[in-house]
């Protein structure tokens, strides 16, 4: 069945939600189409030439920090309603924008609607009676829009990732550190200590050691790294000491093709790691941190990328683990798509002993 959600405005601009049924899905069978980092925006043309477009940039292409270049959440793509129809409807993620003369409500409405035209997919509808309403809708309503969309694009690849469980893999991962988390198909287990696990993605064809290699144009290597070591106390939270943790650990289990030189973290203040604290969707408490990595040591640096890492302690084993995503592209390639997988297997950790 689809479902539908309807957000309203009330006076001071908050979001109601309530919830409705309707006939019957044609979905099945149907996958979603399009970028994870896009959402298709369907408007008349006369509204995407607006200064509408000004307001859809700053709420709707907000950029994952501190990643340089930016990798933002979201691209945006426009059709008119004419070319939408005519054309493929399936995009994973959807925003109509639409004025409705008919439409009497004081303030502008915001409808959430799933899997209409593709399993998966995501359709938002901002409706105004009138320009100036469907502006100031977008002005207000747009920053939840986006967490929506942020929202359904991870949990889409956690849930196509579902589909691998039950690998190898993860049957090591589940023995070494208590843990179970969702990776995409093929995924490989490439290192494996007694206290660190190195994951590669499909996509990377070698080891992540670029120093002194030239890189395809275009190829992207990422995956995700496992630690652990004993947990003591809540100190082991402070951000430097997750920070010092981390290159220790990755001094001694990540090192490159050159010798003396290993991975650690960029402290460049405009790159400087940041994070907060987030829980899995199995309500596992830690704290995640992103920022970039590089190849170090011996008084030189090499290539890197960008990282992101959840920490948590497993309460039965007394550890404080981390799980660090890694990505290296070129910087002509959009990092997003990777990105997102990362987060994925990120917010899928669960304990399970």
């Amino acid at each position: 069945m689809r479902t539908i959600y309807i957000l309203l405005f009330s006076v001071v601009f908050t979001f109601l939600f309530t919830q409705c049924e309707t006939g019957r899905t044609t979905t099945q069978g149907m996958s979603v189409t399009g970028k994870v980092g896009e959402i298709l925006v369907v408007c008349d043309q006369a509204i995407w030439d607006s200064p509408i477009q000004e307001t859809l940039d700053s709420q709707l292409v907000r950029y994952i920090l501190p990643y340089l270049p930016d990798v933002p959440t979201f691209n945006l793509t426009h059709r008119t309603p004419k070319h939408f129809t005519e054309g493929v409807k399936r995009f994973r993620n959807t925003l109509f924008l639409k004025i409705d003369p008919n439409y009497t409500g004081e303030y502008g409405k915001i409808e959430k609607r799933n899997d209409v035209w593709a399993k998966g997919q995501l359709v938002i509808d901002v409706i105004g009676k009138d320009y100036n309403q469907l502006i100031e809708t977008c002005r207000k309503g747009l920053g939840k829009v986006h967490d929506e969309f942020d929202d359904a694009s991870w949990r889409r690849l956690m849930n196509n990732f579902k589909r691998n469980k039950g690998t190898s893999t993860n049957k090591a991962i589940q023995n070494n550190f208590g843990i179970d988390i969702v990776l995409p198909s093929r995924s490989k287990l490439v290192t494996k200590r007694p206290n660190f696990y190195r994951v590669e993605f499909p996509d990377a064809s070698r080891p992540i050691e670029f120093v002194g290699v030239s890189e395809d144009v275009g190829a992207i290597f990422s995956g995700v790294m496992i630690y652990q070591y004993e947990y003591k106390d809540s100190s082991q939270f402070e951000f430097k000491e997750l920070l010092m943790a981390r290159d220790t650990m990755l001094r001694y289990n990540a090192p490159s093709e050159v010798e003396g030189m290993y991975m650690g973290t960029q402290y460049n203040e405009i790159v400087y790691p940041e994070g907060n604290p987030i829980s899995s969707i199995y309500k596992v408490q830690g704290y995640e941190m992103r920022g970039m990595f590089v190849f170090t040591g011996r008084q030189k640096f090499g290539t890197g990328g960008a990282f992101w890492a959840f920490h948590f302690v497993h309460p039965k084993r007394n550890k404080l683990i981390c799980i660090s995503g890694y990505v290296d592209a070129p910087a002509t390639t959009t990092w997003t798509h990777a990105i997102r997988e990362v987060e994925a297997v990120l917010r899928s950790v669960k304990l399970v002993e």
